[in-house]
């Protein structure tokens, strides 16, 4: 328990003033993209702050690692846009904390370490895709309106948001080089404030995303509000309606993880530190069921946000919870202000976090990289940008290097041949036997022209899964056809095991003998009698 009481980690020297000056750059970035995806869904503009504040500040203190951000995510409120539409807020709020209570279960089986499998170009592509999402995202701010009615600002009012953005960007390129005292992000914000304040300019600001869909006569919507409270989803509790939100929950639950854990491995790289992945998604099911029952719209960690806090020169988990007290006090407090923050400034910021997202030295790498992974990258990229599914794009990945890694490992079985002074054949193996490999492996065998007594060697190599045994079956049945008598030496361990666990289908007999440490010696009979010469006899499969 006191790992996750240890909220600033003592163990490393916290720089405060990085620490608070972060948490205010990202509680910045974050109320609008959580305003966005909460307008976009359908839902009130404090179900999207109430979602940033509890999941940013559950998570900073629980989470897996220092300067993780998560909050409301497009990913996760993507999914829940259909229940929301069809059955209303209340099952949203239902799916949400049951999407919190799988990935908890997640956590305590330490399933999150399945992430290791995700290899280097799905990560590359994954990264790739996510900076031209959050590039792309930020051009519908250059215009009014919603969603197909949306259309693109013209004249001034372009030229003024054009003009602002490049003004955030180029104080966020230069002020760096000057000092580094605060954070750039957090002076471009500002500085785009007060300029907008002062000379008056017409320019889109918060409140204008916060009351673009509402319509004439309507009570204008605000961010000011009261603490989040404690309500019970309602819906009937029925296995029906339990089975409309267990989708949705399941799905949520995995997009999160996926998103989260991917995250969280790219914080690793950049802080050259290593995170815990059971932990991070302990803590993001605790806070996807607390935004369950405190109204929010769940979430997980967001890279933008994230890498926005890394760039301010957080390393410890304080950045993340005055990040959510920020949100926490906007609500009750500062929302006349924040609605007046300028959208030109929050975009100018984005852009520029796209653009460190971005990995550039994967094109470097593309020289040096396989085919079979230049395929792989851009495949994950592109099905990021255009299909918006981060866990199918991940999914789709992992699953082509897979096929390719057990493609490329199948060619390398070999055999090395001999026939000693005995007249015994002997065929030396090398490679992993398993599902790829079998059919060249068998290929490999001379039956018909073979001597009487064969062995085969797998000093250099191993039998991996129930095919690499049925490969084993079919090779000493052909032989056995012929009356011919095959044995088998030097099998390691693991496969041992695996040829012990493999009961009725093999007949085969291990002993000690004092030229190899194990023979396996099989004799391809229908008979199923111990062989008198071995004093240890055993059933392995038999037949």
């Amino acid at each position: 328990m006191q790992k996750y009481l240890n909220i600033f980690d003592f163990k490393q020297k916290v720089d405060y003033k990085n620490e608070i000056l972060a948490g205010l750059t990202v509680a910045m970035t974050m109320i609008p993209e959580s305003l966005m995806f909460a307008i976009l869904a359908g839902f009130s503009p404090l179900v999207g702050l109430y979602g940033a504040f509890i999941m940013g500040l559950v998570t900073s203190i629980f989470g897996g690692r220092p300067g993780l951000i998560s909050g409301g995510a497009g990913a996760t409120v993507v999914v829940l846009m259909a229940l929301m539409s069809s059955h209303g807020l209340e099952y949203v709020f239902a799916a949400v904390a049951l999407a919190g209570v799988i990935q908890m279960i997640i956590g305590f089986l330490k399933l999150g370490k399945f992430i290791r499998l995700v290899p280097q170009p799905v990560m590359f592509g994954f990264v790739n895709g996510l900076a031209i999402i959050i590039f792309m995202a930020q051009m519908d701010q250059f215009k009014v309106g919603v969603g197909d009615a949306a259309v693109w600002l013209t004249g001034p009012a372009m030229y003024t948001m054009l003009g602002l953005v490049l003004f955030t960007v180029a104080i966020i390129v230069f002020v760096p080089k000057v000092t580094k005292a605060v954070p750039a992000s957090l002076i471009g914000i500002i500085v785009v404030f007060l300029i907008v304040y002062i000379f008056n300019i017409d320019t889109k600001q918060v409140v204008d995303i916060i009351n673009q869909d509402t319509l004439p006569g309507e009570e204008l919507k605000s961010l000011s509000g009261t603490l989040p409270s404690f309500h019970i989803p309602q819906i009937p509790f029925t296995f029906e309606d339990f089975k409309v939100i267990l989708p949705y929950g399941l799905i949520m639950a995995a997009v999160g993880l996926t998103e989260g854990l991917l995250t969280l491995n790219l914080v690793d790289e950049i802080t050259g530190t290593k995170g815990n992945s059971n932990r991070e998604c302990v803590a993001q099911g605790g806070a996807n069921i607390l935004n369950g029952f405190f109204g929010g719209m769940g979430g997980c960690p967001m890279i933008a946000q994230t890498l926005v806090n890394l760039s301010a020169g957080s390393r410890a988990r304080l950045s993340g919870i005055i990040a959510s007290l920020t949100i926490l006090m906007i609500i009750l407090f500062g929302a006349p202000v924040i609605e007046l923050v300028p959208i030109a400034a929050l975009v100018g910021v984005m852009v520029m976090v796209s653009v460190g997202t971005f990995e550039w030295a994967s094109f470097k790498a593309l020289r040096r990289m396989p085919k079979p992974d230049i395929f792989v990258m851009i495949l994950v990229t592109l099905i990021t940008v255009f299909l918006h599914n981060l866990a199918l794009a991940v999914l789709i990945g992992v699953i082509i290097s897979a096929l390719v890694f057990a493609w490329e490992s199948a060619k390398r079985i070999r055999a090395r041949k001999h026939i000693d002074e005995n007249g015994v054949k002997h065929y030396e193996i090398y490679g992993p036997l398993f599902f790829g490999s079998t059919t060249l492996f068998n290929e490999k065998f001379d039956v018909q022209g073979d001597p009487e007594e064969v062995i085969i060697d797998f000093k250099e190599s191993r039998v991996a899964d129930m095919s690499g045994i049925e490969a084993l079956n079919k090779i000493t049945e052909r032989y056995a056809t012929v009356g011919k008598k095959v044995h088998l030496r030097h099998l390691s361990k693991d496969s041992i095991s695996l040829l012990e666990n493999a009961d009725d289908i093999i007949e085969v007999n291990v002993m000690e003998d004092p030229t190899y440490k194990v023979m396996v010696d099989k004799s391809r009979t229908k008979s199923k009698d111990k062989d008198p010469e071995t004093k240890n006899p055993f059933k392995l499969w038999g037949l």
